[in-house]
């Protein structure tokens, strides 16, 4: 047991240590081909810090465990709003920009109904619905590039420092290294995660939906953190419902068009037969998104209480997994 934590600690400082090197290389070729920034930023850096979750979904999917696919990307979006937003919202409250906030946020609310459908209705996620993500997720980007080249103010970014160019060859090996790192870190993670879960004697699922999730969002706490000391919250914030779109469309769908899964039945609620996900794990993702976007949308402004009922919902939603 103690040896599964230990590893499944270094796979998430794998995950966290590749996923920097991958962006770093990507980003470098990027612009050495001089593509703007926000292109820069919206495709290649987006992605590679999404690039733990998609491999931690797609090495439990193939592994079997559908469970480590399917709580890690509802996991995310619900740490990565009601404990990484929240703090952000909870210490520097303040106005938002209204239009770049509601693509993403439609973005999301159409990939929950998609992914509503899968849950509730069919009981599985099959290949074709991965397709479909993937298929949402390219638009989704589409519109983002559009977007960014025509209002650059409205895309959020954090301001680079100017450091010394790479060599292409250290980019180059930067790329490989990162994805090869972080491959490993997820295949470390899901295996351990699974010891884990059969010695504490609690699903697969629970281990994804908190340890799991925490550990592939850190790169969007980290982003978060430096927002709050530039001052820049409302960066943050953009940043994160970004992540909640990819974690849906990108995650899910890379995952699901390599191997289906089905919907896991095994966590139930107080052993009533009733499933958790669906009564308590989806309603709860779903429920914090709209606790953060709606009244942004209606005020113009995110509004301290916000952050501090997110955070308080987050607590209340790691005891429950324990105690439901």
């Amino acid at each position: 047991m103690l040896i599964s934590v230990i590893l499944f600690a270094v796979g998430l400082v794998l995950l966290i240590k590749g996923g920097d090197w991958f962006v770093d290389g990507a980003t470098g070729i990027a612009k050495r081909f001089n593509l703007p920034d926000i292109v820069v930023g919206a495709t290649v850096v987006s992605i590679g810090t999404t690039l733990p979750e998609v491999m931690v979904s797609t090495t439990g999917a193939l592994a079997g465990s559908g469970a480590m696919a399917y709580g890690n990307a509802i996991g995310s979006i619900i740490c990565n709003t009601a404990l990484i937003a929240a703090i952000s919202i909870t210490c520097n409250p303040g106005p938002v920009n209204v239009k770049s906030m509601k693509t993403p946020a439609i973005f999301f609310f159409c990939s929950a109904a998609l992914y509503c459908l899968a849950a509730y209705v069919l009981g599985t996620f099959p290949r074709w619905m991965g397709f479909a993500m993937l298929v949402i997720f390219v638009v989704y980007m589409i519109l983002t590039v559009r977007n960014g080249m025509r209002n650059p103010d409205s895309v959020a970014g954090e301001e680079e420092e100017e450091s010394k160019p790479k060599a292409l060859w250290q980019e180059l090996l930067l790329l490989v290294v990162g994805a090869a790192v972080i491959a490993i870190g997820a295949d470390l993670l899901v295996e351990h995660g699974q010891a884990i879960a059969i010695g504490l004697g609690v699903p697969e699922t629970v281990v994804a939906l908190l340890f799991v999730a925490l550990g592939t969002s850190l790169p969007e706490l980290v982003t978060t953190i430096t927002s709050l000391k530039k001052g820049r919250a409302s960066l943050g914030v953009g940043n994160v419902i970004g992540a909640n779109v990819f974690n849906l469309v990108l995650v899910s769908g890379v995952s699901v068009s390599i191997a289906p899964f089905d919907v896991p039945v095994e966590n139930t609620l107080l052993n009533t037969g009733l499933n958790l996900s669906l009564v308590f794990d989806i309603p709860v993702m779903l429920g914090v998104m709209s606790l953060m976007i709606f009244p942004a949308l209606l005020t113009k402004k995110l509004s301290r209480w916000q952050g501090i009922l997110l955070l308080g919902i987050y607590l209340a939603f790691c005891v429950c997994q324990f105690v439901l």
